[in-house]
């Protein structure tokens, strides 16, 4: 999963479509992205399960899927808050150290 946030415009297209369901041709107008590179992002994007699609009559349209998105968050958070806590253990001892 995240080889496939390694890039910056699959973390936009992910933005578009959390704000709403959108073709490939619709993000290729919001983005400076051809439709065939966006289509290509979408495919990597749903293979790893943060995309679904659905066909309605001849358009595909494509959605974020809100599960996988809230899962990786909250591990994010985890860490986060573990660096946070080192960082912070770090900083007391640094002052503790010049208290002295």
């Amino acid at each position: 999963m995240c080889a496939a946030l390694a890039d910056e415009t699959r973390w936009r297209i992910l933005e578009l479509l959390g704000e709403a369901d959108r073709s490939a041709s619709d993000l290729a107008e919001l983005l400076p992205v051809s439709r065939q590179a966006i289509t290509k992002h979408l495919q990597q994007l749903e293979a790893v399960g943060l995309v679904e699609h659905e066909r309605v009559g001849r358009a595909v349209r494509y959605r974020a899927l809100g599960a996988p998105l809230s899962q990786l968050a909250g591990r994010l958070d985890t860490i986060a808050r573990g660096w946070e806590r080192r960082l912070t253990r770090l900083k007391d001892l640094a002052e503790s150290l010049t208290d002295e």
